[in-house]
């Protein structure tokens, strides 16, 4: 089973060499991928906003410069994003600075993507959020396009390019993985029909697995895919929000962290993400004590799932 540890831009507050040492640290003690989550700019809660998910004082690292630091220091672990909102972002800047990403990794890039959830930001980077779906769609194709044709032609209702290029390719090209987050209908549509995997959360149980699963399966059929080719990966517990005590201490239970890896195996995930700022949450409060952490329930996964 694949490893990956979604970074904890936490560790920011020990400056750049400690930064390093995470990412060092991740890849030493054999994870198999780093990934960033994203967001540009998080709001208030204020009125007449939707409540948001997390305190607007939560760290976030901008994702793709996070990525780049983390390719300079290490050499073999993968390197992604958990995930992207791509629609609030360009896809063709996207589509280059994924490009130059594997490029400088040695081909170790994955894009990962999503919708996102939260309307201000969008507002304050000039972005609609109600077309936020439509024009993802248009922008996971603008990125193929880019990374998969020497002549870029491209005539969409939001983006356009007219015999233009990209170089240089990257190591991956047109296969540089994309894989897409969601637990709704329109995402599983949407990875059946563009992803190379479906990157999960919250998921509650195995009939909830095998209904999403079986709903990706059946849209990469209806576009022409092989289902078989699609990846499976879900994070095994997101940080806890307010008010949820038992997910405070879950990272710190290694029994109850490889009993939750063993229901996502059996259920067909074939990668499990772990989440070091929820590990920092739950008692490990420095990049020395978040890699002993790692180190223990690495150890433990390995043994329990492989």
């Amino acid at each position: 089973m694949k490893l990956a540890i979604e970074f904890p831009a936490i560790s920011y507050r020990e400056g750049p060499a400690k930064m390093a040492q995470m990412a060092r640290g991740i890849e030493d003690i054999g994870y198999d991928h780093i990934d960033i989550f994203d967001h540009i700019i998080m709001g208030y809660n204020i009125p007449g906003r939707e409540k948001s998910y997390y305190s607007p004082k939560m760290p976030v690292l901008e994702a793709i410069t996070m990525l780049s630091f983390a390719a300079a220091v290490t050499e073999r672990v993968g390197l992604g994003t958990e995930v992207l909102v791509l629609p609030q972002r360009n896809p063709i800047l996207v589509a280059k600075q994924f490009s130059t990403l594997d490029l400088l990794s040695g081909g170790r890039a994955r894009l990962g993507v999503g919708v996102g959830w939260q309307k201000a930001e969008f507002d304050a980077l000039g972005e609609d959020f109600t077309t936020r779906g439509k024009r993802m769609d248009e922008a996971i194709e603008m990125v193929r396009t880019c990374w998969r044709e020497d002549r870029i032609d491209f005539d969409g209702p939001t983006y356009q390019a007219t015999a233009m290029t990209m170089q240089p390719p990257s190591p991956q090209g047109a296969d540089l993985p994309i894989w897409i987050g969601g637990n709704t209908p329109p995402a599983y549509r949407r990875i059946g029909k563009y992803g190379d995997g479906w990157l999960a959360s919250r998921v509650t149980d195995a009939d909830f697995a095998k209904r999403a699963m079986d709903a990706i399966r059946e849209a990469a059929l209806g576009a022409g895919r092989d289902p078989d080719a699609i990846g499976w990966q879900s994070m095994i517990a997101s940080p806890p929000r307010p008010g949820d005590e038992d997910g405070k201490t879950f990272y710190s239970e290694p029994d109850r962290v490889a009993a939750r890896a063993a229901e996502l195996k059996e259920m067909g995930f074939e990668s499990i993400a772990l989440n070091a700022t929820a590990v920092f949450q739950s008692g490990a409060r420095s990049v020395d004590a978040i890699l002993d952490a790692l180190q223990i329930l690495h150890d433990r996964l390995r043994a329990e799932v492989g």
